[in-house]
């Protein structure tokens, strides 16, 4: 069975973009939707953070990826999705018009946002550390875990002066890296739940239809059902994004073919590092 893997915000702008039918369609509905010109990387409107424009240009990348990899005859049996894969995955499972989703992508992220205007936040990416000793860290510096990618990658969350304590408490502890990267809000964790009424309202506006495909949630590995879908992203954003499990819980519900639909290809390196360990 084929699985297509929708990856969370990338950390970085792109240094080129496709030039193809599909992307100038998916380019013109980003600009519609979410007032964001993907070729110049730049806002048509009023201005949004670095951080907005990552998350849209994610959401867009994988649109236009799921819509390619169609093109060349492949079609996913099931779907998996990483933080803020979550929207395009729900356009490509048709629980959302792509448009819709790249909207809701865009209207969370300005939410996101605002929550940054009043706090500094950070999340910071652990390498080599074990769970045990990752969680004690957190515990130690008042920073929670965000993302469980491998038994040794995780990403941490909280305020940005605590995150580079845990960091440094990380390296002591042993650590292979420990690095920093500010953002507007401390996504996957309980602090989020400041913006959860604002968010709750956006998600609201739109209907949801039922996945046409099967999409299992990275939360608690569940298929995702469409009475589910707007708690579920309203919840996904307070709590840790486990892709370890839901990777195994993947391979167990029988995909054997993993197709990344987004910028990058951070979930096959992880997928690589959690079959050398089982």
């Amino acid at each position: 069975m084929i699985c297509f893997m929708f990856p969370g915000q990338p950390l970085e702008r792109p240094s080129r973009l496709p030039d193809d039918p599909d992307f100038r369609e998916i380019a013109g509905m980003t600009r519609e939707r979410a007032s964001f010109d993907l070729e110049r990387f730049a806002w048509i409107g009023p201005e949004w953070t670095d951080n907005v424009k990552l998350q849209v240009y994610g959401a867009a990348m994988g649109l236009y990826r799921a819509r390619r990899l169609r093109r060349e005859g492949v079609s996913p049996g099931i779907i998996g999705e990483h933080s803020m894969g979550i929207y395009a995955a729900l356009a490509t499972t048709d629980s959302l018009p792509e448009g819709e989703a790249l909207e809701i992508a865009f209207r969370i992220g300005c939410a996101a946002a605002r929550m940054g205007a009043s706090g500094a936040y950070a999340v910071g990416c652990v390498v080599g550390l074990t769970l045990e000793p990752l969680l004690a860290v957190a515990g130690n510096n008042g920073v929670y875990l965000a993302n469980h990618n491998t038994s040794r990658h995780f990403l941490l969350s909280g305020d940005r002066d605590r995150i580079a304590a845990a960091l440094a408490e990380a390296l002591a502890s042993g650590a292979f890296s420990a690095t920093p990267f500010p953002c507007d809000a401390p996504l996957h964790t309980p602090l989020m739940a400041e913006a959860a009424g604002e968010i709750r309202d956006v998600l609201a506006d739109y209907h949801y239809r039922v996945p046409a495909v099967p999409l299992v949630n990275h939360i608690d590995q569940e298929l995702l059902a469409v009475a589910d879908i707007p708690a579920f992203m309203l919840r996904e954003l307070e709590l840790p994004v486990f892709w370890e499990k839901s990777y195994l819980a993947l391979r167990a519900a029988g995909a054997v073919r993993f197709y990344e639909a987004g910028a990058g290809e951070s979930l096959k390196k992880y997928n690589r590092w959690i079959e050398s360990q089982f």
